[in-house]
């Protein structure tokens, strides 16, 4: 049985990601967990210490989102009635992030499916930014939906990698599960850096075509440009339902171009958007 986390902050950004995740998973046996923090200004120290009558207000902020909360859980059992589903709910006093993290670890999660707005506003920019930093931190797979992406089922998956690390079969079991489900194509990018694959490259690229095994999988190479400029260019000719990327655990230097395009495609993504962590970290 699959376990999912879905946090949410009853918007309908968060509700879109939600819907996408069962949309996803709808053939699955799985347990959703739903989550919502709270961090009302009340209980910041300095106005504490200057009303200590408006403590308990606390209490309010709870009793709102343990409400809200229930009300999205009936309303999610009426439109996506399935009996291998079954719902949990969860309202904490937390940060979001800490909270996600947290609460992937105590459930054993297999996934956490968040929405994200992207960089267009101030506000949207503040939503991008909890799923990027969930994408850097989580230990689990992550799915990032863009806000107003309509379910599509995964028919054509994008996989970016430099072929720089072997992947295992564990470390690939989440993008491999989701293309199995629903009889994917992965499409398999390399964006050359000029040069041909060194022995390492073609060693990983030959583990690479046999851990995916039966899954439908094709190679693809193109001219040495940006990674984003690349899955773009890509992506124009030939529409993609989903984009996956391994976050790899590269020495100091690499980190600092790695991870700035992981924040760049977190932020800019239009499909949803699957990262999984170094295999130490599963």
């Amino acid at each position: 049985m699959k376990r999912i986390l879905l946090p949410t902050d009853f918007s309908i950004n968060a509700y879109n990601a939600v819907s996408y995740a069962f949309n996803l998973f709808k053939n699955e046996a799985c347990t959703f967990y739903l989550l919502h923090t709270y961090t009302p200004a009340v209980y910041q120290t300095e106005y504490v210490l200057h009303s200590p009558g408006q403590i308990g207000l606390g209490d309010v902020y709870q009793t709102e989102a343990m409400e809200q909360m229930e009300e999205l859980k009936k309303q999610l059992e009426r439109e996506f009635s399935n009996s291998k589903h079954t719902l949990v709910t969860h309202v904490a006093f937390n940060t979001l992030v800490d909270e996600i993290l947290d609460s992937s670890e105590q459930e054993h999660a297999d996934y956490i499916i968040m929405g994200t707005k992207g960089a267009t506003g101030a506000k949207e920019v503040f939503l991008g930014t909890h799923a990027v930093h969930v994408l850097n931190k989580s230990k689990i797979p992550v799915i990032v939906v863009p806000d107003g992406f309509e379910f599509e089922k995964p028919v054509e998956i994008l996989f970016p990698t430099d072929l720089e690390v072997p992947y295992s079969p564990e470390q690939l079991a989440p993008l491999v599960t989701v293309a199995k489900e629903h009889g994917s194509s992965i499409e398999v990018l390399h964006i050359s850096t000029g040069y041909e694959l060194t022995e390492e490259q073609e060693a990983n690229k030959k583990q690479l075509d046999k851990t995916l095994g039966d899954v439908a999988h094709l190679f693809h190479e193109s001219a040495s440009q940006p990674i984003i400029e690349g899955i773009g260019k890509f992506q124009m000719t030939k529409h993609m339902n989903m984009l996956a990327m391994i976050r790899n655990k590269h020495t100091f230097i690499e980190r600092l171009f790695i991870e700035p395009v992981i924040q760049k495609i977190g932020y800019h993504v239009s499909i949803p958007f699957m990262v999984i962590p170094i295999v130490e970290e599963l």
